[in-house]
């Protein structure tokens, strides 16, 4: 088979150089074109130096062309696969230490909470950028994956602004969904699952096992699995509302109103065996980390034996599977991130739903869902909303639309007030101004607010690792090594 597809942010090691693993790993796509585009030459010339190396050494003759332009990486593309981090590593630290000032600790920060109301800020107008090259110059009907945070407003901004049909992807369900099968027993492919709901807040609203539903013993179940001391809090949540949800304890914990707001109760949620279990600010520091390893340890990188392009070396990312199914019509399903239009009955119609779909050569099928459980449906909604005022501020420039989706995120107003929500607000809007050029105008009088700093600050002093060295990572190579690869998503404007 021959067709385009395009990466852009593919300075990003981790995803560009396993995705494209996956694609390759397909018989019939050893002949098809790759494009890489980046912002970040050094980046781009990194990645696509160690990929084309695993591709060289698999025997195939397919050239990488990588460029800094991105209408000439798009030009003829079926697809196009989006991991870009607006802002990079400085826009994201102003996610999370800005709000820090004013008391809100978050772990990540680039989905929900006042983080990732900002990064929607950052990225919409840059996504809807990508939408219009690829308007102009790939294939018609060309389909825009997008692995970029936060997932479901870029992906509800592209659809309904960009016209461009996108499907998020994220790999929350299939690492909840091999948690399940650990803790009934069973292999992974023995447990059907599904699960409905919004990015990172979806729930496994039914689990079977040789078509007998299971959800009903899975909390006391996994309450005595090896993992339950790292899921503490995603079991309190399934304790109060019967169901389990895709995101990591540290994630889930900002996207709430439980469990962050009072820093003295924090320690009880928080253990540090890995930043996902709630470190405030884990996921930046970690980012940095892997960035300075990566930098540095490149050259070895390329001594390292090559990925090889087997079955066994695939990843559960949907990405492949999904060009795979419509390409040669093998039949995939998976939980994809699509406009729902009706597909969760009691959530908005529009918004964007996690939800199961099915692939194969006549397209993708998003099979009707119907009701999510009432409290879940009821914790989504909130989320809803947030993101739909954080959408339409980024494509309207709309400040008070962008205070109102802050005032109305959960972990944000548990704990500040609306002069604090506002004058953060400000202060970020200031921080990110490189960034933002949407908000041009509402900047230049956003300083003259923040000049008069009437809120005085509230700073918490967070739950925070010190991060590492270069020096201190090499005497652990293969544990930095993994976490580069998995980390390192730093860029594309």
């Amino acid at each position: 088979m021959s067709f385009k597809v395009a990466f852009i942010g593919a300075g990003s090691i981790g995803f560009t150089r396993g995705l494209l693993a996956d694609l390759l790993t397909v018989p019939e796509f050893q002949g098809i074109e790759i494009a890489f585009t980046d912002i970040n030459p050094d980046n781009l010339r990194m990645v696509t130096q160690l990929c084309q190396r695993d591709i060289d050494e698999n025997g195939l003759s397919i050239k990488i062309h990588a460029t800094l332009d991105r209408r000439e990486a798009f030009a003829g593309a079926k697809y196009v696969i989006n991991c870009v981090r607006i802002g990079m590593l400085s826009g994201f630290a102003t996610d999370v230490e800005i709000p820090l000032k004013y008391g809100v600790d978050q772990c990540v920060g680039d989905t929900l909470c006042i983080g990732g109301i900002m990064y929607g800020q950052r990225g919409i107008p840059a996504v809807l950028d990508f939408c219009k090259d690829i308007r102009e110059v790939a294939k018609k009907d060309c389909i825009l994956l997008n692995y970029s945070n936060p997932n479901a407003m870029l992906t509800w901004a592209c659809n309904k602004y960009g016209k461009v049909l996108t499907y998020g992807l994220c790999h929350g369900v299939q690492h909840g969904h091999e948690q399940i099968a650990k803790a009934l027993g069973r292999e992974k492919k023995d447990v059907d699952i599904i699960c409905a709901g919004l990015n990172h807040q979806t729930w496994y609203i039914s689990v079977k096992t040789d078509g007998v539903e299971r959800v009903g013993e899975l909390y006391e179940l996994m309450q005595q699995a090896d993992f339950a001391k790292d899921e503490n809090i995603r079991l309190d949540v399934m304790k109060n509302f019967g169901f389990y949800s895709t995101e990591s304890n540290g994630h889930l914990s900002e996207y709430l109103m439980w469990y962050r707001k009072r820093p003295q109760e924090m320690e009880k949620w928080i253990n540090y065996s890995s930043w996902i279990q709630g470190e405030t600010a884990g996921y930046l520091r970690v980012c940095k980390e892997s960035r300075n390893w990566f930098e540095t340890d490149f050259p070895n990188w390329l001594k390292e034996p090559a990925r090889r392009f087997t079955p066994e070396n695939r990843s559960s990312e949907h990405g492949s599977y999904i060009i795979e199914g419509l390409e040669t019509g093998r039949t995939y399903r998976g939980h994809f991130n699509v406009m729902n239009y009706g597909t969760i009955t009691n959530l908005p119609g529009e918004c964007v739903v996690e939800v199961p779909c099915y692939v194969d050569g006549s397209g993708i099928s998003v099979p009707k869902v119907g009701e999510l459980p009432l409290g879940c449906a009821a914790i989504c909604s909130q989320s809803v909303w947030v993101q739909r005022l954080s959408v339409e501020a980024a494509v309207h420039a709309d400040i008070r639309l962008l205070y109102q989706a802050a005032m109305m995120d959960p972990l944000t107003g548990a704990v500040c007030t609306p002069d604090e929500i506002r004058q953060m607000v400000d202060e970020m809007l200031i921080a990110g101004e490189e960034w933002l050029p949407q908000y041009r105008e509402e900047i230049v009088r956003a300083k003259e607010r923040f000049a008069k700093k009437e809120v005085p600050y509230r700073p918490v002093k967070g739950f925070t690792l010190k991060e590492k060295s270069v020096e201190e990572m090499a005497m652990e190579k293969a544990k930095y090594r993994k976490m580069a690869a998995a980390a390192a998503k730093e860029k594309v404007k």
